[in-house]
């Protein structure tokens, strides 16, 4: 199965919040990596990723970057491929200074910015993407919707 989707983070402590994206493509059997690039620290590979990604067949970036957060709008400056922007929690602002960096991008280098934490809807926002063009992810991501429907309670229960 070709790899569709890149996960990227800025460190190996984004991992902890950026595996539930993964955890989602996983369930949903859509195959993607799983990366460490660093705006800062490895330019470099951030510039050769993004010019790489249309011709290595990716089709959606999951970013995820806490702090300055600028990997998913340096991302999106390099590749046309859809952004999808991760705010990492951090310690000192909660996560704030991370979802306003992402959302934050100038006219022509969009980023689809999900809630601070929020890499389980970055997965399910990439499935849906996908979904526009495949059927059967489309299929996958309706049962899995369903799956969601059906496992709420209609009515609440004394614990």
């Amino acid at each position: 199965m070709a790899v569709s989707v890149g996960i990227i983070m800025g460190s190996q402590s984004d991992w902890p919040t950026m595996k539930a994206a993964a955890e989602i493509l996983d369930e949903l059997g859509i195959a993607y990596e799983a990366k460490i690039v660093s705006a800062h620290r490895t330019p470099d590979r951030l510039w050769d990723y993004g010019k790489t990604a249309v011709s290595r067949g990716l089709k959606v970036i999951i970013a995820g970057a806490g702090g300055a957060a600028h990997l998913p709008g340096m991302m999106a400056s390099k590749t046309r491929v859809p952004v999808i922007g991760v705010p990492v929690q951090t310690r000192a602002l909660s996560g704030v200074d991370s979802l306003y960096s992402i959302l934050q991008m100038p006219k022509g280098y969009p980023v689809a910015t999900m809630a601070i934490g929020g890499a389980a809807n970055a997965g399910l926002m990439a499935a849906a993407i996908l979904a526009v063009s495949d059927a059967a992810i489309a299929a996958r991501l309706d049962a899995w919707r369903d799956a969601l429907s059906a496992s709420i309670p209609e009515e609440p229960k004394d614990e």
